[in-house]
């Protein structure tokens, strides 16, 4: 698809960045998706796109990201880190670097519904502190998604479900960076940076939201539900357990279930891990 002429982001209440990073393993095609998805074909554009360069990347993705900062309508900017060093701290760095207090976190692999940022920003200007979203999980055909991650909606039922597993998808959410930096940003906590964030920002008394439409095409591999198992993923949700725990955002009784429920999750069999996820988060299409 080309790179139409945008709307003008100025026409809307609430100027906004998006937030996007990339490392060496995303694809130059799949980046120009996402950029394209979460600007011009957006009804309500942002202001800018943030793209945090997290270590090298192979020549061609380098030279996407040229190309989109010279020619994309709606403003693209880099921050090239020299080396990889995760999610966490690339987020870290960046967040700060974005232009404006609202920010819209992307993934480089998904695509944004074109009204994604016309159904979350009002909730924003609202008063939310966070707002994310349902998302469809798909393949490389994003016009049939593969199944339906539902959001948990409203203020009981969010704060319910984050003392059980993740209540917000990380690649839907739009913030205020002022209330992430009130909680001290983003940390590095392995596999659960996000999480970490939202407990924090629950604790804090910040306003989350979900709104319930799915807005985000989360694109997902053969190995999705493979990288969720082991003992490298047991060790990093025992040690998101344990800070959990002393936050106080967890009791006693709801730590002891996270650590059997969710540690023995992580070695069942890959079908039964799969439908068990799809079973806590939404619902398989087909």
């Amino acid at each position: 698809m080309g790179l139409a002429e945008p709307l003008d982001p100025r026409s809307f209440p609430v100027p906004f960045s998006v937030l996007m990073p990339v490392y060496r393993a995303d694809t130059p095609e799949r980046i120009r998706r996402a950029v394209e998805s979460n600007t011009v074909e957006q009804t309500r554009p942002p202001a800018e796109v943030l793209i945090v360069r997290d270590g090298p990347v192979p020549a061609p993705v380098q030279a996407e990201l040229d190309r989109l900062a010279s020619e994309s309508p709606v403003p693209v900017r880099l921050l090239e880190l020299p080396g990889n060093r995760g999610l966490a701290h690339a987020l870290r760095l960046a967040l700060p670097e974005c232009e404006h207090d609202v920010v819209a976190r992307a993934d480089a692999d998904d695509v944004a519904y074109p009204r994604r940022f016309e159904t979350q920003l009002p909730v924003v200007e609202d008063g939310a502190d966070v707002v994310g979203a349902s998302m469809h999980e798909i393949g490389d055909d994003e016009t049939s998604p593969v199944a339906l991650r539902s959001a948990p909606v409203g203020a009981e039922r969010i704060a319910a479900v984050s003392r059980r597993r993740n209540p917000l998808s990380h690649p839907t959410v739009v913030l205020r960076r002022s209330a992430v930096d009130a909680v001290g940003g983003y940390e590095d906590v392995p596999m659960a940076e996000d999480y970490w964030l939202w407990a924090r920002l629950l604790h804090a008394g910040a306003d989350v939201r979900n709104v319930a439409e799915p807005l985000v095409g989360y694109r997902i591999s053969a190995g999705s539900y493979e990288r969720r198992g082991g003992y490298r993923v047991l060790r990093a949700e025992l040690g998101l357990q344990a800070r959990l725990r002393e936050l106080g955002h967890v009791g006693f009784l709801q730590w002891v279930t996270n650590v059997m429920v969710r540690g023995g999750y992580r070695f069942v069999p890959l079908r039964v891990r799969e439908t068990a996820y799809r079973l806590m988060v939404g619902r398989r299409n087909g």
